[in-house]
């Protein structure tokens, strides 16, 4: 039933439209992944170069050792690890100082001075910003290469028995979510007089008690996953209040206060909602309920988006609310197909109408899922070669392909669809139905009966009333085909679920081909000098005056070491709250490149790595805020390279 149109009767004009329109979103969605441009995307960081870079072999001992990567990330105080030959420590094991400059973003970590000649090995680990756990380990040496008793570690974070319960429960959590969602818009949308049928009751039920689970399960072990990899840790309150403090675990504990709405929703849809008679109350209520609900539903939803592969990379507050879309329509199709499916098994009343209205939905929710798609994947992907040659890339053919089989399958439904008939006739048509129930069903009895006579009475009138209810259900050869085709759907959507679930946690193509290709070689740095400036500002308040003066070194193209002094009016060192600057040469359309240095001392700021792409003449601009009100942007030109 998946992308079918709404059936109309048997025109056979309007089957052409419909199958036209479905291969058109099909062939919109495989073209548009294909021939998606190879714009920047960011999401799931990977480790892009170091200094001293892996291999390499340097004369003289580093005083640091810096990483840079792909994307913002997180990081603790062993984040980055220095061992020597003998496995001992090499750095001074200090928080990992951030180095990054405008778009790159490199760490580092301070050495001891002295150390001996041999090979060190670098270990790491951190949070991506959507936030998946990476780490990795790399070599270099000082002075020639030498035997060292640091094993590489063979597991990256995120796996052992720790990874595969919590990857259990991602799958768990989208499979809840879809049912949760999915079922309760089917029965508001589609069918009504659902909300009484306990197959249906269960189904939805199921689905909010797997999500609750499911996120429980995560919050608990996102210490160890992205840490130390064991069990115990789940329950070390000083790991859970650091993940609570992090974007991930604000995620899920948001995921489970909407989780707790989404329970007095069920309560009202299958309580009061389903008793409810009157049709214009009811109808005031199915609005109330499809507006609240829909809230809580785009809510938990945007749990996954603002964690996730939308949250980071280009155009993240246009990418993050498309995911939500993304999500919402896997749901109505994927967790309406699930509900069609049991209501098709398990109830014998479900009208032709119903079906029809879940076709439309169905078709509605494909291309919803195809406009999303293609931008997800052209954020991902990227390229050709990333599309074919990573594991992203391969998944998403895998996930397209599915998809149209599925579109495929559902065709076959929809012509099931088109020749169904309501329970009503079926049994109506059910030969000599009267005549066996008259012959079958047992006389009432009138009298007083011993309790154990009624009770066997009660189970043999069960089981004629279920007889009954599977021979209506059978009774329409229609019926039985539409059970079959879409049992065949919702196989292929289960492996579709499982497939779009990976993809969530795979290294993006575009990402993976950055991290493969290595930092590209900067060229030769032009020859310059170090710079010095001057420059005097009033920001208009109170001890608003001073002079900021900043040296630039080596002020060549390539890295630079940046410092500023801010001195007060009576030639002393100032402290002020904030202190900006940014970088820009006019001629060539370059910048401006933020530039935002780290406090050193009492008037004293600096920024190391400060990437000058080219040599040129310079825009400095500084802003400096004396108060909660006053500032100053002052600039001046410098020449550099």
């Amino acid at each position: 039933m998946s992308a079918t149109a709404p059936y109309a009767g048997p025109s056979p004009i309007r089957r052409p439209l419909a199958a036209a329109a479905l291969l058109a979103a099909l062939v919109s969605l495989v073209f548009g992944l294909l021939l998606a441009g190879a714009g920047p995307a960011s999401a799931h960081a990977a480790l892009t170069g170091s200094d001293p870079a892996d291999g390499a072999v340097v004369d003289t001992a580093p005083k640091e050792v810096t990483l840079s990567f792909s994307e913002a990330i997180a990081v603790g105080d062993d984040s980055i690890r220095v061992l020597d030959p003998s496995g001992k420590r090499a750095d001074t094991q200090a928080e990992p100082k951030d180095l990054s400059e405008g778009s790159t973003v490199r760490y580092g970590v301070a050495l001891h001075s002295g150390l001996p000649d041999g090979t060190y090995t670098v270990a790491w680990q951190a949070i991506s910003a959507d936030s998946h756990p990476i780490s990795g380990a790399f070599t270099f040496s000082i002075g020639a290469p030498s035997d060292t008793t640091v094993a590489l570690p063979s597991q990256e974070v995120g796996g052992g028995p720790v990874g595969v319960v919590y990857d259990i429960a991602r799958y768990a959590a989208y499979g809840g979510f879809v049912l949760l969602v999915g079922g309760s818009a089917f029965v508001l949308i589609c069918w009504q007089r659902g909300a009484t049928a306990l197959p249906m009751q269960r189904l939805v039920v199921r689905g909010w008690l797997t999500l609750t689970a499911a996120t429980l399960v995560m919050l608990l072990l996102r210490n160890p996953y992205t840490g130390s990899g064991k069990f115990a840790d789940a329950f070390d309150l000083a790991g859970l209040q650091s993940v609570l403090d992090t974007k991930p675990g604000a995620a899920l504990v948001s995921r489970l206060l909407l989780l707790g709405a989404a329970a007095l929703f069920i309560a009202v849809l299958f309580g009061t909602y389903a008793r409810r008679e009157d049709e214009r109350e009811k109808k005031d209520l199915t609005f109330g309920l499809a507006v609240g609900g829909g809230v809580v539903a785009a809510g938990i939803a945007a749990t996954w988006a603002m964690s996730e592969h939308a949250s980071t990379g280009i155009q993240a507050s246009i990418a993050m609310p498309v995911d939500v879309l993304h999500l919402l329509a896997v749901a109505a199709w994927l967790g309406g197909l699930a509900s069609l499916l049991v209501a098709l098994y398990r109830t014998p009343d479900i009208d032709s109408a119903a079906v029809r209205r879940f076709s439309a939905v169905a078709f509605s929710s494909v291309v919803v899922l195809a406009a999303t798609g293609i931008y997800q994947s052209w954020r991902q992907v990227g390229s050709w070669s990333a599309l074919t040659g990573t594991r992203y890339g391969q998944l998403l053919i895998l996930k397209v392909a599915l998809i149209a089989v599925l579109l495929a399958v559902a065709w076959f439904s929809r012509r099931w669809t088109g020749r169904l008939t309501d329970p009503a006739v079926a049994s109506a048509e059910a030969p000599g139905d009267a005549a066996e129930k008259e012959a079958a069903e047992p006389e009432a009895v009138t009298e007083d009966v011993d309790p154990e006579r009624a009770a066997q009475l009660a189970r043999q009138r069960a089981a004629l009333t279920a007889t009954k209810k599977k021979r209506i259900r059978d009774a329409d050869p229609q019926r039985s085909g539409l059970r079959r085709s879409v049992l065949a759907e919702a196989a292929v959507a289960v492996v579709l679920l499982a497939v779009t679930t990976m993809l969530t946690s795979t290294e993006p193509g575009r990402t993976e081909e950055e991290a493969a290709g290595g930092t590209p070689s900067a060229s030769a740095p032009a020859a310059g000098g170090p710079v010095n400036l001057k420059m005097p500002f009033d920001t208009g308040g109170q001890n608003g005056k001073g002079t900021v003066r900043i040296d630039i070194e080596p002020g060549r193209t390539g890295s630079n070491d940046l410092h500023v002094w801010i001195d007060g009016s009576d030639g002393k060192p100032m402290d002020v709250p904030e202190l900006k600057l940014a970088l820009t040469l006019e001629s060539k359309d370059i910048g401006p490149l933020p530039v935002l240095p780290d406090r050193l001392a009492e008037g004293h700021w600096s920024a190391s790595a400060v990437q000058i792409p080219m040599a040129g003449d310079w825009k400095i601009d500084v802003t400096v805020r004396t108060s909660d009100i006053d500032q100053v942007t002052i600039d001046k030109n410098a020449k550099i390279g």
